[in-house]
């Protein structure tokens, strides 16, 4: 599962005229498709070789209709298509004569306007369901802010434009619906007269407006004929008239694509009339759905730790409120591949949500959630928590960062196995690192190695000692020394917690010991005001449940970290340009924002849409919002920058290690305008869609995880106009580790983008890191970023501490920045540490100056594969 999850095959919007049995003809629709429409397909049913369509699937966004008329039709006297039809286009009543179209309608009453309105609400409400049928994710069962249209009047003209209302959430990644209107639903081809076909597609087009979609008509295809007797004087009041005519015409049936209107509201609002218009009250009146998050409190939390310790296992416990069999059947649910399942190792990253509120346990086992939105829905006013699964086996090390690093947790739980002291062939029981590494293995602890990767992150974690029913008492006690030790070593207090020994006995209700117990745990915190001062340390047991109740209260319970800034690594003095918003990209989709001419038959993309998961550094992002994304390889490979040794002999860094008044001048002067003047290397886009952990929602703000769907904004190429035939553009490669910012007011102003970064230099508190050898090859780990790098400076630096930033009084007499200077946390510079210059190798990254940086050898040093340097970014080189 995944924050934005995609069925990896949806319903296809597959035209039912495209034959599968004639290829020439299905090659010659496809290649019309391929291509803008500027009229509609006109043609005879022999031009098609077919009588009959085949019959309306049941699922899937297809929708065959008679007619979409709000009136009854009128009754014909004779057509060609009678001996195909089933008798249904006869089952209204009779239609009164002077109602025809080629008459002045009579007032309606009270009670015919309801009936009209009732049938559009009817329609409607079958449209978006049609419309979410090709949805890759969607929940039927909620569908906020829907509103049905109102009539319109007669006076308006059919082929008046609609202005469209706001997307309704949920429908960006909508391939659309396909309507066949004259279309009985076992696929007869019955036929309108093209009066009434006109009058259905205009309300085809009301109803797609209604819910922020456009309607295109396809095709119109001749099916017969038909007679009807009409009143030769409209004003002739006698039923039936003394005096009839009789006219003759053809019977059509369309096909209509109706698609979610994903382009920019300033653009589409070129295309509407003014408010003057008859049609503009329908959605004048449209609310606007969810501004946010149904919750604002949304803990981030990371599972990591050394493979078989039971990660997996607690987080589906957690999850769904139900006991494990001692044989990883709780995790089962978690797993995506058939080789986690087969060896019970965990390779990805897996994602659950539970919620909190009123000391109710929201999770798969509560009464009426489905998904993660009904999630959402009973805890509006209580705590959202996004649990992470990583990896825990040294092979797939990468995930494990990924985990810990890369999606930013408020809070990391570190799971430690209670039995890992001893050796044991019992089922269920953790494996040493002999069992995992093989000999070479010997000497190695991967739990060990994981707690001090933990510790040295700086970042407030949680142990929990897990299997407490396979565990004696010495090596539980063992276990504990070992947690206990380290943590006391990296000057951090441990807080053992002992929960209600009876909460074990239900899953699903905290209770009031276990409460008791972490808030004396988080008051403590609080008192020290600092998250990293204390490590709570609970016990627990998947098979018996003992502990899981007292995790679930420290769930509910832990406190979340500051809404973050843009200055909450370096002051605003040494860093000023930053941008407004910033969203680091940790996951993408192949599954584009949207979908045009999706009736096609190819599988090539027509559109320049994608769809982004990650978390919001800080900022906030709203649908419509105008946004660059990047770093992109250049287009242009002369314009790369300069060379390494260009970029060591002096080039645009900002270095806080060397705080002379001359150099920090000119930084600040530098980095004021800092930006990227390579082509291509960043790309405008427009954002269409937004979900928070999979709830359609208008914006995310600082600190959140969701998805954004985007349509990039690319200029067409050199000869090509709006009125050429559309050429298939291939949407920008994007990748893991790339940003989507918002830029600065500074930045619009002067046309100015964000700067990429060629390489960067870090700063180490420690002195291991000057073990690093100049030339060798290393990865880094910077926020969503892993890249390989090369090592080219090494060398001692007075490393600064308090974050990195500089006291007031340094920067006065640095500086003639009188009160801007304010805000800026008082430090001190202290002597020792070491710094690293190090060379990006395959790509440029944006990095944000003052961010954590790890630096791993490649395991060389230690078979766990986790013992690496942390420190900070310090420099930045372009």
């Amino acid at each position: 599962m995944s924050v934005f999850t995609f069925d990896p095959d949806p319903p296809r919007v597959a035209s039912p005229w495209l034959r599968p049995a004639d290829p020439s003809k299905r090659l010659a629709d496809t290649e019309r498709s391929a291509t803008p429409r500027q009229a509609v397909e006109h043609g005879l049913l022999s031009d098609y070789g077919v009588t009959k369509l085949e019959a309306e699937p049941q699922d899937g966004p297809t929708e065959y209709k008679l007619h979409l008329l709000l009136r009854p039709r009128r009754k014909y006297e004779r057509t060609t298509t009678a001996n195909r039809i089933s008798g249904s286009t006869q089952s209204r009543p009779p239609l009164d004569l002077k109602l025809s179209k080629s008459s002045p309608a009579p007032a309606r009453s009270a009670t015919s306007l309801q009936t009209r309105q009732s049938r559009l609400e009817h329609l409607t409400t079958q449209l978006l369901w049609r419309l979410q049928q090709s949805c890759p994710y969607h929940s039927s069962s909620d569908a906020p802010g829907l509103v049905i249209p109102q009539l319109p009047d007669d006076s308006v003209a059919l082929n008046a434009q609609v202005k469209l209302a706001k997307l309704l959430p949920g429908l960006e990644a909508s391939r659309g619906a396909l309507y066949e209107i004259g279309v009985a639903d076992d696929g007869t081809l019955a036929g309108l007269t093209k009066d009434e076909m006109d009058e259905s597609l205009s309300t085809l087009r009301i109803m797609a407006a209604s819910l922020g979609c456009n309607m295109k008509v396809l095709r119109m295809v001749t099916v017969g004929e038909c007679e009807w007797l009409e009143p030769s004087d409209p004003d002739e009041s006698s039923v039936p008239p003394s005096n009839t005519v009789r006219r003759q015409a053809k019977l059509w049936v369309a096909e209509a694509l109706v698609l979610p209107e994903l382009r920019p509201r300033d653009s589409v609002e070129k295309l509407v009339p003014s408010k003057s218009h008859p049609l503009s009250r329908l959605t004048e009146a449209l609310p606007n759905p969810k501004h946010g998050p149904l919750t604002a409190d949304q803990l981030r939390v990371t599972l990591t730790g050394p493979t078989t310790s039971g990660k997996s296992t607690l987080l589906g416990t957690l999850s769904t409120g139900t006991r494990d069999n001692g044989r990883g059947k709780s995790r089962l649910s978690l797993l995506k591949h058939l080789h986690e399942v087969a060896s019970g190792m965990t390779s990805s990253v897996a994602q659950e949500l539970v919620g909190y509120n009123d000391g109710s346990i929201i999770n798969y086992a509560h009464r009426g959630v489905e998904s993660w939105l009904d999630i959402h829905d009973f805890t509006k006013t209580g705590r959202l928590v996004y649990l992470l699964d990583s990896a825990g086996h040294p092979r797939y090390r990468r995930t494990i960062l990924r985990g810990i690093v890369g999606w930013s947790p408020h809070w990391t739980m570190l799971c430690i196995a209670a039995d890992s002291a001893e050796v044991t062939s019992a089922v269920g029981a953790t494996s040493s690192a002999i069992d995992v590494l093989g000999p070479a293995g010997a000497g190695v602890d991967l739990a060990d190695a994981h707690l001090d990767l933990c510790l040295r992150l700086q970042s407030p974690l949680v142990v929990v000692i897990t299997k407490l029913d396979l565990a004696n008492k010495s090596s539980l006690s063992n276990t504990l020394s070992k947690v206990l030790s380290g943590i006391k070593r990296a000057g951090r207090t441990p807080a053992i917690l002992k929960g209600d020994p009876a909460s074990h006995s239900d899953l699903n209700r905290l209770s009031v010991v276990d409460c008791e117990a972490v808030r004396r745990v988080v008051e403590s915190m609080a008192g020290k005001e600092d998250l990293l001062s204390v490590i709570p340390i609970v016990l627990t047991s998947a098979v018996d449940g003992r502990g899981v109740g007292l995790l679930h209260a420290m769930l509910q319970k832990l406190p979340l970290p500051p809404r973050p800034t843009s200055h909450d690594f370096i002051g605003a003095a040494l860093n000023p340009e930053q941008p407004d918003c910033l969203f680091h990209i940790e996951d993408k989709f192949s599954l584009p924002a949207s979908y045009a001419l999706a009736t096609s038959d190819t599988d090539q993309q027509t559109d320049l849409g994608t769809v982004v998961a990650g978390y919001l550094r800080f900022g906030s992002l709203s649908i419509g919002d105008k946004v660059i994304v990047g770093p992109f390889p250049p287009d242009d490979d002369d314009s790369r920058g300069p060379t390494p040794d260009e970029r060591m002999s002096g080039g645009y860094g900002l270095s806080l290690s060397h705080p002379s008044s001359t150099e920090l001048s000119r930084i600040a002067a530098k980095n004021a305008v800092s930006a990227s003047a390579i082509q291509g290397e960043w790309h405008s886009a427009s954002i269409v869609s937004i979900r928070n952990l999979r709830l359609p929602v208008q914006t995310l703000t600082a600190g959140q995880v969701g998805s954004i769907g985007m349509v990039f904004d690319l200029p067409l190429p050199e000869g090509v106009d709006d009125s050429s035939p559309a050429l298939p553009v291939a949407s920008p490669r994007l990748r893991k580790g790339m940003v989507l910012a918002v830029p600065s007011e500074h930045m619009v102003a002067t046309g100015l983008t964000l700067q990429a970064a060629s390489g960067l230099t870090a700063a180490f508190d420690g002195s291991e890191v000057c073990s690093l050898t100049i030339g060798s090859l290393v990865n880094i780990y910077v926020a969503s970023i892993r890249a390989s790098a090369r090592v080219l400076r090494v060398s001692g630096a007075k490393a600064p501490n308090d974050q990195s930033k500089l006291a007031t009084e340094d920067i006065d007499g640095m500086f003639v920045l009188g009160e801007d200077a304010n805000g800026v946390e008082d430090a001190t510079l202290v002597d020792g540490g070491c710094e690293v210059q190090l060379e990006l190798l395959s790509n440029r990254e944006w990095i944000e100056l003052g961010s954590r940086i790890l630096i791993l050898e490649g395991g060389s040093r230690d078979k766990s594969g986790l013992e690496g340097f942390v420190g900070q970014v310090v420099e930045i080189t372009e």
